[in-house]
């Protein structure tokens, strides 16, 4: 059975023929303003609520529900319909509640210091799968309302491009969130990008560049080989042009791989010919990639070389490392234990 945030309010309606108009309001606001359950919509009769509930069925099954960060970071195993796992991260802070949603059952860009990309891809999710995450985690939020949402979860979002896309329109239009407090995360799919920039949704895009050199990046991120940096920065450009929106740059920052004066340097020219932003992001570890993180000290050294040269930087706050719920880590735990991944000999 679908799920019930698959449906446009005029599928819905169609749906509900015969039922008052009204109701299909009443339903629609539970849905998408309440973020209620079909069982706890009350303001439709019992007899309603069993039909759509036999209409509808939730895509997800939570089998595993952890918390780091005393409560403020909480992560849940998801099974879908068809025995695939997702997994989906909620994050309060001072200022914002976020969730991190996946847009795939695994990854098939295959970064190799990514657990998601090591454990291999399993299926596109639908817009329903990912919709109902956004919409599990804003109940489990209360009180305080869910602001931003992030997809950096699982997956290449512009991959499973349409479903991105579609989930993005709708949490804009049917959610009424603002299209600036939502994040689309890539790892350089240049001619997505380039089409993402056409359909007029003021969103935030992060590129996952890791690397401003392509030697390296080929290494880190697989799909260099298909679009190089070159190939990539012109997508870039085009985004900027078109959008009119700030880009950000993400970097996983390795021990001895990307955090050297060189890689600096590169990442320093690279981002200011695009008036970029850089997120640094301090290496987590995963079992397939036994290369230690970037020394905090370095971390703030690489920073501040970053700001010497121009660059607007910030280091991300790791959230959720002891529960394998922080960047880069997700797909270490699948149905509540540990995957054992092999570690390649040199």
């Amino acid at each position: 059975m679908p799920s019930a945030y698959e449906y446009t309010k005029e599928e819905l309606a169609e749906l509900l023929a015969g039922e008052p108009r009204y109701r299909v309001d009443q339903v629609w606001r539970g849905l998408w303003t309440e973020g209620q359950r079909i069982d706890e919509i009350t303001t439709i009769p019992r007899a309603l609520r069993a039909r759509l509930g036999e209409a509808f069925a939730p895509s997800l099954e939570v089998v595993n529900d952890v918390q780091s960060d005393q409560g403020a970071t909480r992560k849940w195993v998801f099974r879908l319909a068809d025995g695939a796992t997702i997994e989906t991260v909620l994050m309060g802070y001072d200022d914002r509640v976020t969730v991190c949603v996946s847009s795939q059952a695994g990854c098939a860009m295959g970064c190799t210091f990514c657990a998601t990309g090591q454990a291999g891809f399993t299926r596109h999710l639908t817009a329903g799968e990912v919709l109902e995450q956004v919409m599990f985690a804003a109940r489990a939020a209360g009180p305080r309302r869910l602001s931003n949402v992030v997809f950096m979860g699982m997956g290449e979002p512009l991959a499973n491009y349409k479903v991105t896309v579609d989930a993005v329109k709708r949490l804009h239009e049917y959610r009424g969130m603002s299209a600036r407090h939502l994040t689309v995360s890539t790892v350089g799919v240049a001619p997505a990008i380039e089409r993402l920039a056409q359909e007029g949704l003021p969103l935030t895009l992060a590129v996952s560049l890791h690397s401003a050199n392509n030697a390296t990046r080929d290494q880190l991120v697989p799909l260099n080989r298909r679009y190089p940096l070159e190939r990539l920065h012109e997508a870039c450009v085009n985004w900027v042009a078109t959008t009119s929106r700030r880009l950000s740059f993400e970097w996983a920052l390795i021990d001895g791989v990307n955090d050297t004066d060189q890689a600096l340097d590169e990442l320093a020219d690279y981002a200011n010919s695009l008036r970029a932003h850089v997120n640094l992001i301090p290496l987590n570890p995963t079992p397939g990639y036994l290369v230690r993180g970037t020394s905090a000290q370095r971390v703030r050294s690489f920073r501040d070389g970053l700001e010497a040269q121009g660059i607007n930087v910030t280091v991300r706050n790791t959230r959720g490392r002891s529960i394998d719920a922080a960047c880069g880590q997700l797909a270490n735990v699948t149905n509540a234990k540990r995957r054992s991944i092999p570690v390649r000999s040199a």
